[in-house]
Protein backbone atom coordinates (compact mmCIF):
# COMPACT_ATOMS: atom_id res chain seq x y z
CA UNK A 1 0.00 0.00 0.00
CA UNK A 2 1.03 3.69 -0.83
CA UNK A 3 1.93 5.74 1.98
CA UNK A 4 -0.16 9.06 1.66
CA UNK A 5 0.76 12.14 2.59
CA UNK A 6 -2.10 15.08 3.31
CA UNK A 7 -0.66 18.47 3.26
CA UNK A 8 -2.49 21.47 3.62
CA UNK A 9 -2.19 25.48 5.14
CA UNK A 10 -2.36 25.23 8.66
CA UNK A 11 -3.08 21.58 10.78
CA UNK A 12 -6.08 20.99 8.37
CA UNK A 13 -4.17 18.16 7.00
CA UNK A 14 -3.86 16.96 10.70
CA UNK A 15 -7.45 17.22 11.91
CA UNK A 16 -8.41 15.48 8.20
CA UNK A 17 -6.24 12.37 9.15
CA UNK A 18 -7.69 12.02 12.73
CA UNK A 19 -11.56 12.58 10.89
CA UNK A 20 -10.65 9.67 8.96
CA UNK A 21 -8.88 7.43 11.67
CA UNK A 22 -12.21 8.36 14.00
CA UNK A 23 -14.27 6.26 10.50
CA UNK A 24 -11.41 3.98 9.47
CA UNK A 25 -9.35 3.45 12.63
CA UNK A 26 -5.92 3.96 13.10
CA UNK A 27 -3.83 4.57 9.23
CA UNK A 28 -0.10 4.60 9.70
CA UNK A 29 0.50 4.70 6.16
CA UNK A 30 -1.23 9.02 6.18
CA UNK A 31 1.51 11.44 7.22
CA UNK A 32 0.75 15.11 7.11
CA UNK A 33 2.64 18.54 6.16
CA UNK A 34 1.26 21.52 7.57
CA UNK A 35 2.56 24.81 6.10
CA UNK A 36 2.15 26.96 9.57
CA UNK A 37 2.00 30.87 9.52
CA UNK A 38 5.18 31.77 10.34
CA UNK A 39 6.94 29.55 7.55
CA UNK A 40 7.57 30.16 3.65
CA UNK A 41 7.33 27.60 0.84
CA UNK A 42 11.40 26.79 1.26
CA UNK A 43 10.12 26.06 5.03
CA UNK A 44 7.75 23.81 3.93
CA UNK A 45 10.17 21.65 1.27
CA UNK A 46 11.95 20.74 4.15
CA UNK A 47 9.60 19.62 6.14
CA UNK A 48 8.29 17.75 3.13
CA UNK A 49 11.30 16.38 2.06
CA UNK A 50 12.12 15.08 5.61
CA UNK A 51 8.92 12.57 5.36
CA UNK A 52 9.41 11.64 2.05
CA UNK A 53 13.49 10.43 3.00
CA UNK A 54 11.73 8.25 5.98
CA UNK A 55 9.28 6.41 3.26
CA UNK A 56 10.54 3.34 2.03
CA UNK A 57 8.07 2.67 -1.19
CA UNK A 58 5.64 4.79 -3.29
CA UNK A 59 3.80 7.67 -1.92
CA UNK A 60 1.17 9.78 -2.99
CA UNK A 61 0.31 13.44 -2.38
CA UNK A 62 -3.36 14.70 -1.17
CA UNK A 63 -2.94 18.79 -1.34
CA UNK A 64 -6.04 21.54 0.21
CA UNK A 65 -5.81 24.41 -2.36
CA UNK A 66 -4.49 24.47 -5.82
CA UNK A 67 -2.48 27.59 -6.74
CA UNK A 68 -1.58 27.53 -3.08
CA UNK A 69 1.74 27.07 -1.46
CA UNK A 70 1.81 23.09 -0.34
CA UNK A 71 0.34 22.35 -4.08
CA UNK A 72 3.13 24.65 -5.75
CA UNK A 73 6.32 23.77 -3.56
CA UNK A 74 5.25 19.99 -4.82
CA UNK A 75 4.35 21.27 -8.82
CA UNK A 76 7.91 22.64 -8.47
CA UNK A 77 9.10 19.29 -7.69
CA UNK A 78 7.10 17.96 -10.51
CA UNK A 79 8.27 20.40 -12.90
CA UNK A 80 11.90 19.85 -12.35
CA UNK A 81 11.41 15.97 -13.16
CA UNK A 82 9.99 13.88 -10.46
CA UNK A 83 7.64 11.83 -10.84
CA UNK A 84 4.88 12.23 -7.83
CA UNK A 85 1.09 11.95 -7.94
CA UNK A 86 -0.60 14.61 -6.31
CA UNK A 87 -4.37 15.00 -6.22
CA UNK A 88 -5.76 18.93 -4.94
CA UNK A 89 -8.84 19.60 -3.27
CA UNK A 90 -8.81 16.81 -0.39
CA UNK A 91 -11.34 16.44 1.76
CA UNK A 92 -12.94 13.35 4.09
CA UNK A 93 -14.65 11.52 0.91
CA UNK A 94 -11.78 11.64 -1.50
CA UNK A 95 -9.41 9.99 1.50
CA UNK A 96 -11.36 7.13 2.10
CA UNK A 97 -12.34 6.86 -1.17
CA UNK A 98 -8.54 6.25 -1.73
CA UNK A 99 -7.98 4.11 1.13
CA UNK A 100 -10.72 2.18 -0.32
CA UNK A 101 -9.31 1.90 -3.36
CA UNK A 102 -6.15 0.88 -1.81
CA UNK A 103 -7.35 -1.89 0.27
CA UNK A 104 -9.11 -3.58 -2.68
CA UNK A 105 -6.40 -3.29 -5.11
CA UNK A 106 -8.39 -1.20 -7.36
CA UNK A 107 -7.10 1.72 -9.18
CA UNK A 108 -8.39 5.37 -7.25
CA UNK A 109 -11.50 6.53 -9.14
CA UNK A 110 -11.76 10.30 -8.52
CA UNK A 111 -15.22 10.50 -9.85
CA UNK A 112 -16.17 7.93 -6.72
CA UNK A 113 -15.14 11.05 -3.95
CA UNK A 114 -17.07 13.24 -5.76
CA UNK A 115 -20.08 11.01 -5.75
CA UNK A 116 -20.11 11.59 -2.07
CA UNK A 117 -20.34 15.74 -2.22
CA UNK A 118 -23.99 16.12 -2.22
CA UNK A 119 -25.93 19.69 -2.02
CA UNK A 120 -27.69 18.41 1.42
CA UNK A 121 -30.16 20.96 1.24
CA UNK A 122 -31.04 19.74 -2.42
CA UNK A 123 -31.61 16.78 -1.71
CA UNK A 124 -33.66 16.60 1.00
CA UNK A 125 -36.07 19.42 -1.26
CA UNK A 126 -36.42 16.28 -3.77
CA UNK A 127 -36.99 13.38 -1.52
CA UNK A 128 -39.95 15.48 0.13
CA UNK A 129 -41.68 15.71 -3.37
Amino acid sequence: MKTIILISHGSFCEGLKESVEMILGSQEQIKTVSLLPEEDGSDFLKKFDSVIAEIDGDYVVFADLLGGTPANVISSKIMSGESIEVYVGMNMPMIITYLNSQMLGEPFDLNKSKENMVDLTQHIKEKLK
